[in-house]
């Protein structure tokens, strides 16, 4: 069934929202946060929502940035791996809960766990990556916008 593209019927509301991605990606700049590990954050809430045109868009700018393609292939249980660090680790954490939103203890217990290793700033910048993250997944989803074939 062909969908309506709501960034292109309603630009002006698109253009909001990308507005407040370049303010999260100020936030994630600010709170010391390099490319490689806020796309790790973009394709692991894309991955949850099953968005593939995000994950194609941000799967690649992840690899650009420098993620490995061992470490994004093993994403979905990354729990089950030693590739990630206690930082990634805090930030893919939170991230889920963020885009889940599971019950209040397990939110809790989510956010303490991120506290122990991340500051105040990061914290923020980080639900602000994933609360984009998952409207843009949401603009795509709705829209169904396309994966086309790499060239």
């Amino acid at each position: 069934m062909l969908r309506v593209l709501i960034d292109k019927h309603d630009p002006e509301v698109f253009k909001a929202q990308v507005a407040v991605a370049k303010a999260v990606r100020a936030a994630t700049h600010d709170a010391g946060m390099d490319r490689r590990f806020v796309e790790l954050v973009n394709v692991r809430v894309s991955q949850i929502n099953r968005c593939a045109y995000c994950l194609d868009v941000h799967g690649a700018a992840a690899v650009a940035a420098g993620e490995t393609p061992q470490r994004l292939s093993v994403l979905p249980a990354w729990r089950d791996t030693t590739l990630f660090d206690d930082r990634e680790r805090a930030a893919l954490t939170l991230a889920e809960s963020v885009t889940t939103l599971p019950d209040s203890a397990s939110q809790d217990r989510d956010y303490a766990f991120s506290r122990k290793v991340l500051s105040d700033k990061e914290i923020s910048a980080l639900c602000w990556v994933a609360i984009a993250m998952n409207a843009f997944n949401r603009i795509s989803i709705v829209s169904r916008h396309t994966v086309r074939p790499q060239q």
